[in-house]
């Protein structure tokens, strides 16, 4: 279980941490807030009960990575700040595979600034570092214009579609399969990460 303490990134404007249970009433306001966003691609929990039980089930599941992005500001250098969105790895597959799934989320006050693009590098970063990870894939639904955009200007390839892939809120949605492997990321010298295309 990670330490929730121990940041997997921080950057100019966000710091990247794992989920913590005193989180609930925090996220599960910022989930209320953003249900018009969110509708109809995810739907995080909406109680403190229910973002224990979600959290819960991440922060125990070793197949789980999980994180929230939050906002560095001048008052909140040390904890992160505000959670600005979400960033899950999961079905996390060892052996010869090393892959995980993204699952993520920004909330509504978060949207469109950049935040979820930064935390996405850090995420990246430590997939194909202490994770040891070789491939991420995000799987998204063809109108979910905002995620496609988020992953391709991480520098994530579009790989193909897969109909009828995923039950979200009773129904089989197709989705694109966009995917980045370790090899496609370059870390600098200094530890720094550049995306593929740069």
């Amino acid at each position: 279980m990670p330490d929730s303490n121990v940041p997997a990134g921080q950057g100019p404007r966000t710091r990247v941490r794992p989920y913590r249970y005193e989180d609930a009433d925090e996220f599960a306001a910022l989930a209320r807030d953003s249900r018009a966003l969110h509708h109809p691609w995810l739907f995080p929990p909406l109680t403190p009960e229910a973002y224990r039980d979600y959290a819960s089930g991440v922060i125990e599941d070793p197949t789980k990575a999980g994180f929230l992005v939050c906002e560095l500001t001048d008052g909140d250098m040390t904890d992160g700040g505000r959670i600005a969105g979400f960033i899950n790895i999961n079905n996390i597959v060892r052996g010869g595979f090393l892959s995980g799934a993204l699952g993520y989320g920004a909330f509504a006050h978060a949207a469109g600034r950049g935040l979820m693009g930064e935390g996405l590098r850090h995420v990246m970063r430590h997939a194909f570092g202490p994770l040891g990870l070789h491939r991420l894939e995000a799987n998204i639904q063809p109108a979910n214009t905002a995620s496609i955009a988020l992953v391709r200007g991480a520098g994530f390839r579009h790989e193909g579609y897969s109909p009828d892939f995923l039950r979200i809120d009773g129904h089989w949605r197709d989705h694109e399969r966009w995917a980045i492997t370790a090899d496609m990321v370059r870390d600098t010298a200094a530890g720094g990460f550049s995306d593929p295309s740069g």
